[in-house]
């Protein structure tokens, strides 16, 4: 499987278990860990967007430019740097569960182990991928 076809797979995934992981803390968890669990899960998803953004500029396949490996750096730490401001500031202002905030944040994590399941599955049933 090429790595279009695997990304936007679990780029699918993640907003499935996003909307699945906020439809079940709204009903088992109070209005701010919900709000924690949608906060989260759209902070890792924009965060896991612009990695693969960067990582493609970084690695081109087309001959393209490469970007300096400083610059990736950079970026990388400005990333972590902005996720970080977005947890603390909601934590900070009591908007939202740090729980919920964690679980939204583990969204990204769950859709790779699901597609990594998936495709052990698709192999052992010896499907091509």
């Amino acid at each position: 499987m090429d790595w279009d076809k695997a990304y936007h797979a679990i780029t699918k995934r993640n907003w499935i278990i996003l909307f699945l992981l906020s439809l079940i803390s709204y009903f088992a968890m109070p209005p701010s860990a919900t709000l924690g669990v949608i906060l989260g899960g759209v902070a890792i998803i924009i965060n896991f967007d612009l990695l693969q953004y960067t990582i493609r500029r970084a690695f081109p396949t087309n001959g393209t430019e490469k970007l300096k490996k400083s610059t990736l750096i950079i970026k990388s730490y400005v990333r972590l740097l902005g996720l970080g401001l977005v947890m603390y500031l909601s934590i900070k202002l009591g908007r939202v569960d740090p729980v919920g905030l964690a679980i939204g944040l583990s969204t990204v994590v769950f859709s790779i182990i699901s597609f990594g399941i998936s495709q052990a599955v698709k192999i052992r049933a010896g499907e091509t991928i």
